[in-house]
């Protein structure tokens, strides 16, 4: 049984909404990347173009399993030794299996696998990844308190999931499968 912020959250995101909830180390909008409205009422929110794309986070492996088949033996054991944690891998997507507004401009999605137990619980009660950006405007910091989020957002997320922060003081590094490189650190 969920609880009743939880099921809040849920139902939310099922009717098509925009929640923040708390990650790894900053706040988080997030919602269902396959919703083409929500997806843009986030980048809207953030005043952020779709080219850059979006982060998407999964409680467990097997929720972005059809990203991994793909990936060879070495790419998988490397995925998977970061995983669940705060790494963000850019995987290649040659199936797309994420919507070209999760992509951006870019033929890789930007997945993690989060440790933080209400990602988890949310992504497992939503049945699949969420959308998972940093809650903040544009060239402002992410918001690293519930008051923050408010404060930026307010009405406009349709609900603010309570929790606490994990102890990681800088949002997920990012790397890119294919190349090697680390994005952000």
């Amino acid at each position: 049984m969920l609880t009743k912020n939880l099921q809040k959250a849920l139902d939310a995101l099922e009717s098509g909404g925009v929640i923040a909830y708390p990650t790894e180390s900053v706040w988080g909008l997030g919602c269902d990347p396959f919703d083409p409205l929500a997806v843009e009422r986030i980048l809207r929110l953030k005043q952020r173009t779709v080219e850059k794309g979006l982060i998407v986070v999964a409680a467990s492996i097997e929720q972005v399993d059809a990203l991994l088949r793909p990936l060879s033996s070495e790419q998988l054991a490397l995925v998977k030794s970061t995983w669940p944690g705060p790494t963000t891998w850019l995987l290649p997507d040659p199936d797309q299996c994420f919507p070209i507004w999760i992509h951006g401009s870019f033929s890789s999605v930007a997945v993690r696998v989060s440790a933080h137990p209400v990602v988890r619980q949310l992504c497992d009660a939503f049945g699949g990844p969420l959308v998972s950006t940093s809650a903040n405007p544009a060239m402002m910091p992410p918001a690293r308190s519930r008051l923050r989020v408010l404060q930026w957002f307010g009405r406009h997320v349709d609900f603010v999931l309570p929790g606490r922060l994990g102890g990681n003081i800088k949002p997920s590094t990012i790397r890119d499968l294919q190349s090697g490189k680390m994005v952000r650190s």
